[in-house]
């Protein structure tokens, strides 16, 4: 239930405190008319009962005050951006118009606001927040990357606010979800102190057994810990001293809990045995040309106090990381034989690593896409310099995304889809079941068609009809490969579907009329009826286009000689290419066609030149004759499947005592020595039953490809033929032409 928003006694003295803080931090920035405009709205809103706790019951004037200070002290108190976070909420409530935010604050600060209203929006729809689509949406929303500061900065006033908070569920919900979300964002953008603090509080909600035990151990040892580093330093500070042109400070850190928890997961060790706990950091104001040579000379001061692990030097001076972090890394063996980590840098190394320039995110494991990470790099990179001319530059402009939308499911999934994607891409998207089913949709409760097409953040529900199926027409309508392919598939197997059921009818119509189904006289018929495909006619006996009784009059007709119409029976084999005036073979003929029939004419096809042995099919040509393929042949698939009527069946016949001879063409690939040749010719010079007709050979640097053609009695002889020539030293290939 929403709670109208009333102010108790602790938080009207926040709201002074903040307010007094946020005066001091932005005068001279914010004039003092957008002050009172800004306060006016806000007590207008607050009085008229139109802002309420958020869910969890915080007080959102005292969050956006927070949430203001925090992004001001990060980037600065820019009059825009600040502005923008204070009249969030009276934006929302309807308190303040648009037109009145571009009227007083200008173009920039209302895009803000927009872009809040979008986020506020997608929230709306119960995402699941942790997942990559919904970062990648929340990013494809936002025109303006301060906005995801003002997330990253709310959601870190969130996590501090929590620890007051009775509900352990709430705590680790938001701890989730900033994991997941915030703090990736966070380290890519380069804000290394708000994301580091938001890990330690994340964990502190959702591993707080872990969390208690940690930090009790290090205020245990913080006393031992800082007389360690005190000692350690001295010696290094006593050298330093001796060196006047070197202006230097030094300063230790202890790691933060969640790093020190990821260190003992990591290396399985308990906390006792984890000695890099903290790391010394010597800091040089240089000059520009001076600070690598006086990073080295500190270098050279340390080493010569410490022995130094030569495995675990790292040098960022002379070859920065590719996100323009700047360091001297070195490990040195320290009091009582302890590592201590050193860090060496100037001042101006320590501004771009502390402010976040140089986010350790690479080496760190996260894994992101190489063009985010560098539209993200060059954005902080903009935020740094901010300037009223680069606000409003493209560079904000979120252009990774540009082709790609996000869409809701009723239960807060997220779908990633091409731009100018439809309903009916969406169904297909989800299930291929759900896509053939699919006759429309509600987006955003509105009832649309399956054509209408989705805008980024829409939420859809699918509407489905089991009498529904996939049409051709649905091909012109879906916008993305995966569905023109899923409707192609469903449409192939309707109509094979339909096919077996026109078969099994026509099928069992002649059994009825006790007549045996014979496929050749079928498809002798088919062939009569005008169909290229036997799916074709299948399909049409399937949906009643044709009469079966009419299929099984004609079929009866080519069966009986003395039928109405005056047909002769014949056999599958007695196609009208057959001229009387033609030479027939005879019994010794060396092809069988078709149904034991001999004296066909026939050739063998110039593509794949069969020999004996070989496995075959004929082909009708349209010339009247039959064309001998290999089943293997290159064309075979293609012809068997355009034009199945025309295939037939051959076989090869007895023969014992033949001398025939087939020309065959073998390409062979090797290395171009001039005695290869004669040891391929000498092989086949050798081998009885093959006669070489002619040979072609051709250079290619050091590789020769050439092409033999002879004549050969049958496939076992050109097998045994062909491994023979493989063996040959050179030899690299032999393929049949």
């Amino acid at each position: 239930m929403e709670e109208i928003l009333i102010f108790t006694e602790e938080e009207r003295g926040n709201v002074i405190g903040l307010a007094r803080k946020l005066g001091e931090n932005i005068e001279g920035r914010v004039p003092a008319s957008d002050y009172r405009f800004i306060r006016n709205k806000i007590e207008e809103a607050t009085a008229g009962g139109k802002i309420i706790r958020d869910s969890l019951g915080f007080n959102p004037i005292v969050s956006d005050m927070q949430t203001a200070l925090l992004v001001g002290q990060e980037i600065g108190y820019q009059r825009e951006i600040i502005t923008s976070i204070l009249l969030n909420r009276c934006t929302q409530a309807g308190n303040v118009s648009m037109e009145e935010i571009k009227e007083q604050f200008g173009e920039t600060a209302a895009k803000i606001l927009t872009n809040l209203a979008q986020i506020n929006s997608l929230y709306a729809k119960s995402p699941t927040i942790e997942t990559e689509n919904f970062r990648n949406l929340l990013l494809s929303f936002t025109n303006d990357m301060r906005v995801i500061l003002i997330m990253i900065a709310s959601r870190l006033v969130m996590l501090r606010a929590l620890s007051g908070h009775d509900n352990a569920d709430a705590r680790k919900m938001v701890a989730r979800e900033v994991s997941k979300l915030y703090i990736p964002l966070a380290h890519k953008l380069g804000f290394y102190k708000l994301k580091s603090e938001m890990e330690d509080l994340a964990m502190r909600y959702t591993e707080s057994d872990v969390y208690a035990e940690l930090s009790r151990k290090l205020e245990e040892t913080a006393a031992s810990r800082e007389d360690y580093m005190a000692s350690f330093i001295k010696p290094i500070e006593r050298q330093l001293k001796m060196q006047p042109h070197l202006k230097y400070r030094i300063k230790g850190r202890t790691k933060s809990i969640n790093s020190i928890w990821q260190k003992m997961k990591k290396q399985q060790r308990p906390f006792e045995q984890i000695y890099d706990l903290f790391a010394i950091r010597i800091i040089i104001d240089s000059e520009p040309q001076n600070e690598k040579s006086e990073c080295w000379q500190v270098y050279s001061i340390v080493a010569d106090m410490y022995t130094p692990n030569p495995h675990r030097l790292r040098d960022w001076l002379s070859v920065p990381k590719s996100n323009g972090y700047e360091s001297l890394h070195t490990t040195v063996m320290g009091p009582e034989g302890r590592w201590v980590e050193v860090q060496i840098r100037t001042e101006r190394m320590d501004a771009v690593a502390e402010h976040g320039l140089a986010a350790h995110w690479r080496y760190k494991g996260i894994q992101s896409e190489k063009g985010l990470d560098n539209l993200l790099t060059s954005i902080r990179d903009t935020l740094e310099n901010m300037s009223e001319e680069n606000i409003t530059d493209n560079k904000f402009k979120m252009e990774l995304y540009k082709d790609e939308i996000f869409i809701f499911t009723p239960k807060g999934d997220l779908y990633r889809l091409s731009k100018g994607a439809t309903v009916l891409d969406f169904a297909f998207s989800i299930h291929t079941g759900l896509g053939c089913k699919c006759t429309g949709a509600l987006v955003n409760g509105r009832n649309v068609p399956i054509r209408h097409v989705l805008n980024n953040g829409d939420q859809v529900e699918i509407i489905t009809s089991n009498s529904q199926t996939p049409k051709q027409a649905w091909l012109n309508i879906a916008q993305t490969g995966r569905a023109r392919t899923k409707i192609r598939q469903a449409i192939k197997e309707i109509v094979a579907r339909q096919a077996d059921m026109g078969r099994e009818a026509v099928v069992r119509k002649l059994k009825n009329h006790k007549i045996e189904f014979d496929e050749s006289i079928m498809d002798h018929l088919i062939r009569k009826m005008g169909f290229k495909r036997l799916t074709d006619f299948y399909q049409n006996v399937a949906d009643g286009t044709i009469d079966i009784a009419e299929v099984l009059k004609r079929y009866q007709a080519i069966l009986n000689p003395n039928n109405e119409n005056g047909d002769q029976a014949r056999s599958a084999g007695d196609f009208t290419f057959i001229n009387e005036k033609e030479h027939k073979g005879s019994s010794s003929d060396i092809l069988v066609i078709e149904r034991n029939l001999k004296g066909v004419d026939y050739k063998f096809a110039r593509c794949c030149s069969p020999v004996f042995g070989d496995e075959v099919f004929g082909f009708v040509t349209i010339n009247g004759g039959i064309s001998i393929h290999r089943k293997d042949c290159c064309n075979a698939r293609q012809l068997i499947e355009r034009y199945p009527y025309r295939v037939i069946e051959a076989r090869w016949s007895d023969m014992e005592g033949s001398n025939a001879m087939f020309p065959v063409a073998l390409r062979i690939v090797g290395h171009d020595d001039i005695a290869i040749v004669n040891n391929i010719t000498s092989v086949i010079s050798q081998e009885k039953d093959v006669t070489m007709r002619g040979i072609n050979i051709e250079s290619h640097d050091t590789l020769f490809s050439g092409t033999l053609s002879l004549l050969i009695n049958g496939n076992i002889k050109l097998n045994k033929l062909i491994a023979k020539i493989e063996n040959i030293k050179g030899v690299k290939q032999v393929k049949r032409g």
